[in-house]
This record gives C-alpha cells, sequence and structure tokens, in this order.
C-alpha cells in the first residue's frame, strides 16, 4: 500500500514565509518548512499497483498555467476547539477548474469522489488543546498576511510516509501545464 496525494508545491521563499509565521501557540506542530503545499486531493492509501492508472490519469489533466495568491489565515475546529491553522487562498477560478479536472481523472481511475468540498488553503500547523487565547492572538496577528501572486506550472502527485517525528514527502511525479501541450 502506498499514501498518495495530489499537490501544488509553493516556491521557497514563500514556504519561508509561511514557515516564520510559526511558533508561539503551545500544542501546535508546525508543518516542516518542506513539507508546505496546497493540497488538490487527498487520495489516501492504495495499492501500489493503481499508482500507475492514477499516473495516467494525471497525465490526461489538462488546465492552463495561472498565478495564485495566498492570503489570510484561519482555522479549523471540532467541537468548539481549534484542531488547525491555515493560510488562506484567494478565490481563483482557475484552481477551481484544475481541482475538478483533477478530481475526474481520479474517479475514472475508480477512485470514489471526495465526499467534502473543496477548500483550498495551505496548512500551518496541527493543534492540540492550544490556548484558545493563543490562537486568537496568532488569527489576530497574521490576519493581514498576504504574498504576492505566484505562478502555478504544474501539480505533483506525491506518496506520504507517516513517521514518529511527523510524515515524509516524496514527489512521485510532476505533471506541468498545460498537460495537452
Amino acid at each position: 500500500m502506498i499514501r498518495l496525494f495530489v499537490a501544488l508545491s509553493l516556491p521557497a521563499g514563500l514556504r519561508q514565509r509561511l514557515a516564520l509565521m510559526g511558533g508561539g501557540i503551545p500544542g501546535a506542530k508546525w508543518v516542516e518548512t518542506d513539507n508546505l503545499h496546497l493540497t488538490l486531493r487527498f487520495i489516501g492509501e492504495v495499492e501500489e499497483g493503481l499508482m500507475e492508472d492514477i499516473d495516467d490519469a494525471l497525465l490526461g489533466v489538462d488546465s492552463d498555467p495561472f498565478e495564485l495568491t495566498l492570503a489570510g489565515v484561519g482555522h479549523w475546529e471540532t467541537r468548539g476547539k481549534a484542531t488547525a491553522l491555515w493560510a488562506g487562498v484567494e478565490k481563483s477560478p482557475e484552481l477551481l477548474h484544475l481541482h475538478d479536472r483533477v478530481e475526474a481523472a481520479l474517479v475514472r481511475t475508480g477512485l470514489p469522489p471526495e465526499p467534502r468540498k473543496f477548500a483550498p488553503h495551505v496548512t500551518l500547523a496541527r493543534l492540540k488543546n492550544p490556548p484558545a487565547t493563543r490562537v486568537g492572538d496568532f488569527l489576530r496577528e497574521h490576519g493581514p498576511f498576504r504574498a504576492p501572486p505566484f505562478a502555478v506550472q504544474g501539480f505533483a502527485l506525491y506518496s506520504s510516509i507517516l513517521g514518529a517525528t511527523g510524515p515524509t514527502y516524496r514527489e512521485e511525479a510532476f505533471y506541468p501545464l498545460p498537460a495537452s501541450g
């Protein structure tokens, strides 16, 4: 079995800028700088033989290159407790189009459709019982965050190996845009 996801990588300078936001919240597990990305579709664990079908399907995704801007921060909650911090993405019809094309390609391989609505973001930290005041402070301090736009010229298929110190991601394949040339 192999654990997979499809994502956009971020420019090194942007990853560094996001990483500099980290700290100051007890119970926060900050995402490693090199692991910061924008997930287009989490696939999960599949038989290794299916990876070739997934690769073939993703090769057929046709979408034009576009620019994307990260802006703002937010958090996810479960039962009133913050569970993750994230950087937001400015509205982008091109990103939604790419996501929809990736989703359709994966469903054609026999994977079940993603049941959750696509909410583009970059996870910054996972939280375990953080003080609510510290989360509020982080959101107020970084709320005005806005990065310069960056060019999205492709997307990638990643594998994820879970370890004691966190996941290790490996780019398995890169798909340049426009895929059809």
